[in-house]
């Protein structure tokens, strides 16, 4: 018998076990060059048949393969095979076996006490808990594009679907448990109402909210039209409005609605899915002055900031000079705006009452886009030392973001304390 080999009745016992009906699962951790590679197997049922699960981890890397039975069974063999200091635990329905190979090739042996498990083999079918298929969606993906004719979700709009899911996600984990009386919630440029839509459902179907009502904003008579057809045919079309507006004049006041007694508007959840530039910042005010309890902000494309510090990489007189060979790559420029818009953004929020999170909502594969602010109204406002964080990041970029343009007269009492 070679050296590091396994004696030959142990390579037996630990095939007949894994390949028998009572395996659990089989872990070989293997030390090479100071790294560790680690390989599992373990039964799973898949399409309703059983198959073997392989998953590898070398350097940080993780694969994962399902295999059929002759093909673990060669997997298996390599394992046995497998020459150097190495550990194997093989977990059985009627005990365990521990092999430990030292670096001077001697084998070390340990089984556990008789057992009596009970080996459960798990589907491993994989059923995504999607929003989207949390109730009955099929007219809904229909009527707006995202499914053809026989409720199939499109190639092209594959990516709109996902973002759509992941949003509502994040709306399930946000909102409260106990479905309220009334609640208004308000998208803010709707555009083609993908999301304006799939919200009304995933509240009412899902959530079991008991009255909802939508209001999709925006700019755009053709974009609103649509969308209208669109709740129409959904036959929606007094749950779910929209309003060609922009977004700064917009009062609250809905075209064949009953005014609301002169009583300001009000919202308990805002919305805005890649309002570009600026807008998303409207939209964040528009929450803030609706007295929203919930805004969810997923920002789009960002220019105010760069038209800011586009100029500056040869001026050495402004803090940022340290800054002038990034602030000379416009990639490398856009994408610092993108980060200072959104810390800007974020701490104004807090200032104002609001516990923000800045989240990735969607997998950067999706869209490089993905990006959330998700905001309540929680915390007490104007807090010194989120005040003071503000006043020092925008001093220090020597920059006047949009927002708190936007919002002078709200922070004006904040930022006196500090004059």
């Amino acid at each position: 018998m070679e050296r590091f080999e396994l004696a030959g009745e142990l390579q037996e016992e630990i095939r007949a076990c894994v390949m028998g009906e009572g395996f659990m699962k089989l872990v070989q951790s293997v030390r090479r060059n100071g790294k560790q590679f680690k390989i599992s197997l373990r039964p799973v049922e898949i399409g309703g048949e059983r198959k073997f699960q392989a998953e590898m981890t070398d350097n940080g890397q993780v694969q994962v393969k399902n295999l059929d039975a002759a093909a673990a069974a060669e997997g298996l063999e390599e394992i046995i095979a497998q020459r150097g200091a190495r550990d194997l635990h093989l977990m059985g329905a009627t005990g365990d076996l521990h092999i430990r190979v030292t670096k001077k090739g001697r084998v070390l042996v340990s089984r556990s006490a008789a057992m009596n498990r009970t080996v459960e083999l798990r589907p491993h079918d994989r059923v995504k808990r999607l929003p989207l298929a949390s109730f009955d969606s099929a007219m809904l993906l229909k009527a707006v594009g995202i499914a053809d004719g026989e409720g199939r979700v499109r190639a092209s709009m594959r990516g709109k679907y996902d973002q759509v899911n992941e949003f509502l996600k994040v709306v399930g984990e946000t909102l409260p448990h106990e479905p309220p009386e009334r609640f208004t919630v308000v998208d803010c440029g709707c555009g083609k109402a993908y999301l304006t839509l799939s919200l009304w459902y995933y509240l009412t179907e899902t959530l079991k909210y008991p009255k909802v009502r939508i209001i999709g904003i925006d700019r755009r008579g053709d974009v609103v039209a649509a969308a209208r057809k669109m709740a129409e045919r959904l036959d929606l079309g007094d749950k779910v409005v929209f309003v060609e507006a922009d977004l700064t004049d917009f009062d609250g006041c809905i075209p064949g609605a009953d005014a609301a007694g002169g009583a300001p508007f009000s919202a308990d959840l805002v919305v805005s899915l890649y309002a570009c530039d600026t807008a998303t910042d409207e939209a964040l005010a528009r929450g803030v002055e609706w007295k929203a309890r919930y805004i969810l902000s997923a920002p789009c494309c960002q220019h105010e900031l760069q038209k800011e510090l586009a100029g500056r990489s040869g001026r050495v007189n402004l803090p940022s000079a340290p800054f002038a060979g990034l602030l000379r790559q416009s990639i490398l420029r856009e994408r610092l705006c993108d980060i200072l818009t959104d810390s800007f953004r974020a701490l104004i929020m807090r200032i104002l009452g609001f516990k923000v999170q800045v989240i990735e909502f969607v997998s950067s594969e999706a869209t490089a886009r993905n990006i959330m602010l998700k905001c309540e109204y929680a915390v007490k406002p104007g807090q010194r030392g989120t005040v003071s964080e503000y006043l020092e990041l925008r001093d220090f970029w020597q920059v006047s973001p949009w927002l708190e343009k936007r919002l002078d007269r709200m922070l004006a009492k904040y930022f006196s304390r500090f004059e």
